[in-house]
């Protein structure tokens, strides 16, 4: 209800209620009401515009990834557990090796969760140039944008309701939800976890991929030119400051 809701801001509790029939919940008016009183919801009288920064320049056909670590895709798909509470899966790639640099999931991910995940992520791997994504709120987030221009990686927004535009980051969802979301039902989020790591690394590893000649991402990664990482020593900045994030000394890299 509550993913509804902040989808369809501007949807009162009936039509809220409406929507949770179509997919499937088997649940009265009432009980939505309820909640929606319990939770303190209500339409808001005055909304505030939706900002928008992607447009149609950063898409993956004007702005190709030209080596390894150039330009890294992520993007964010939703599953279920069997008990019908909601999975959210964060994926990144490299666009030029077509590695899935991360797979992470949890019931929901804040954008704090995003740049823990991108923070381990660049120690062991190092700083990408740019890194391409749709307008969703976690992507352009203050937090997110603020801690990508400390770490010196340059943003993407793709064009709002073009995720073609963003075609890597949807391919490797569509082969992920079609070789394991439509295949596998977990009982807890943890189960969900253990899936993924092997998924992760199944596709990297051993998935044969078409468009690399039939190597692995993992093969083909290993025959780029190691020049093109830059590393993370570059990212110590003094006194950073973004919501929900406590500042660093000098003294203390902020992926630490």
């Amino acid at each position: 209800m509550l993913e509804l809701v902040r989808e369809h801001p501007r949807y009162g509790y009936r039509r809220i209620w409406a929507l949770l029939r179509r997919e499937g919940w088997r649940v009265n008016r009432k009980r939505i009401h309820r909640l929606w009183r319990r939770e303190g919801l209500k339409v808001p009288q005055k909304q505030r515009k939706k900002r928008h920064l992607g447009q149609s320049a950063n898409g993956c056909a004007r702005r190709r990834a030209e080596h390894k670590d150039h330009v890294w895709a992520w993007d964010f798909i939703f599953d279920r557990t069997r008990d019908g509470r909601p999975l959210k899966w964060l994926t990144l790639v490299d666009e030029y090796t077509r590695e899935n640099l991360a797979l992470e999931v949890g019931r929901g991910m804040t954008a704090e969760a995003v740049i823990d995940v991108l923070a381990d992520l660049l120690v062991v791997r190092g700083v990408p140039n740019h890194i391409r994504s749709d307008n969703g709120p976690e992507f352009i987030a203050a937090a997110i944008r603020a801690w990508l221009g400390y770490a010196g990686v340059q943003t993407l927004y793709i064009e709002p309701g073009s995720p073609w535009e963003n075609g890597y980051a949807e391919s490797f969802n569509s082969r992920f939800r079609d070789e394991l979301l439509a295949r596998e039902e977990w009982d807890a989020l943890s189960e969900a976890r253990a899936y993924g790591t092997r998924y992760r690394l199944e596709y990297n590893q051993r998935r044969p991929h078409s468009a690399l000649g039939y190597q692995t991402p993992a093969e083909f990664a290993a025959g780029c030119a190691a020049a093109s990482v830059r590393p993370t020593a570059s990212l110590r900045q003094p006194h950073i400051r973004t919501p929900g994030i406590n500042p660093l000394p000098v003294s203390q890299p902020i992926l630490s």
